[in-house]
């Protein structure tokens, strides 16, 4: 097995650009993803309910792999896990940019959103393991690619298709063959063991993890109301034109970028506690001001939401090595399953307050509920030497 047989030689910068490699594979496969679903829409003829319901997929498939990954990557190694939840990552985007039967269509999603999962999950898993080999901060940096491919995923789709030309399959086929060479050169320095330590096959959370894992599910929670919430907010609130409802969006995921990017610095120079208490006080000031700042003085808040939320989520991933309560074999999975819960439980949830309130005080809310992260994260700083 190679999580226990491989030679265990101490992680270096090679093995750091292999973690960056494929965090920019999962922001880039991500992204890649986003543009085709108003084509799958179309190929399928299905309404937005039945839509609804098929993106669902993605988010069980996920839920599935997520608290299991972990011990793949101790059993196999965390390079056999993440090339082969890569590939099959590339090659379910190729099959969502030309299916064109429901049942068919559910597979792949289901397929497509496990690979995700797998991917998520075991690249925390070495980011950590390569972070704690390298006796220096890099968990926000690491982060910080998953942002770039991102960014560039988007950028290039509608370069090939809206500039170009190009279909969306030839499109795909660009992506996904962009996210297999990136593979093939990051495979040598993907770490051939995983977490170790042992541990259940299911990762539940417990003890401090728990508490980890409700942070991590707050703050993902959050960033997915910035996205899908942020321009209704600008047109409906605010009166903003429906051409400018992604700025505020645009501008969050930028101050984000650049702060993930700049993180590892900033911690090394402030401290983890400064950090992240500062940073979800600047959260909250930021909701504050997307509502009550008057004209375009509101994107201030929009950009302090990005800066004060992106070292959040790195900083207690870092920690989790750190943390005696669980292996981290399981203690990665089991705070990446309570984060992604809060993606999928972000949108249905501001969506209920806004019917039930407004949208003015939904946002309201998140912020109260990023006050509460702040709890939480000082009892964390309280339990774990950090």
């Amino acid at each position: 097995m190679a999580g226990k047989n491989a030679s265990r030689k101490t992680p270096g910068v090679r093995e750091q650009w292999a973690v960056r490699a494929l965090f920019f594979v999962g922001g880039f496969g991500s992204a890649s993803w986003a543009p085709l679903v108003p084509y799958l829409k179309a190929r399928l003829a299905i309404e937005d309910d039945v839509l609804g319901m098929l993106l669902l997929c993605v988010g069980i498939g996920s839920l599935v792999t997520m608290p299991v990954s972990g011990t793949a990557a101790e059993r196999f190694g965390c390079r056999r896990v993440l090339l082969t939840a890569g590939t099959l990552f590339a090659m379910m985007l190729l099959g969502l940019s030309v299916v064109d039967v429901l049942p068919l269509a559910v597979v792949l999603l289901l397929l497509f959103g496990a690979s995700m999962g797998a991917i998520d999950t075991v690249v925390n898993i070495a980011a950590v393991l390569v972070e704690q080999a390298s006796g220096r901060r890099l968990m926000s940096g690491f982060h910080g690619f998953w942002s770039v491919g991102g960014f560039v995923g988007a950028g290039l789709f509608g370069l090939w298709v809206g500039t170009v030309g190009l279909t969306p399959l030839a499109s795909t086929v660009i992506a996904a063959a962009i996210i297999a060479a990136v593979m093939l050169v990051a495979r040598s320095g993907l770490l051939p063991y995983g977490g170790g330590g042992g541990g259940a096959l299911i990762a539940i959370p417990r003890g401090i993890v728990a508490f980890i894992g409700a942070i991590a599910c707050i703050a993902f929670l959050v960033e997915g109301a910035v996205m899908d919430w942020g321009g209704v907010f600008l047109t409906t609130v605010r009166g903003m034109d429906m051409a400018m409802a992604g700025t505020g969006f645009a501008i969050f995921s930028a101050a984000m970028l650049v702060m993930r990017l700049t993180g590892d610095a900033i911690v090394s120079r402030l401290g983890q506690r400064a950090v992240v208490l500062g940073g979800t006080l600047t959260t909250m000031l930021g909701f504050l001001g997307v509502i009550y700042l008057p004209g375009a003085a509101m994107y201030l808040g929009f950009f302090a939401i990005g800066v004060g939320a992106a070292n959040v989520v790195p900083v207690f991933y870092s920690l989790l090595g750190r943390q005696d309560v669980m292996p981290l074999s399981t203690a990665v999975p089991a705070v990446s399953t309570l984060g992604y819960l809060g993606v999928l439980m972000g949108p249905a949830a501001i969506g209920f307050l806004a019917h039930a309130i407004g949208i003015a005080d939904a946002f309201l809310f998140l912020a109260l509920l990023v006050a509460v992260e702040m709890g939480i994260a000082a009892y964390v700083f309280r339990s774990v030497k950090a």
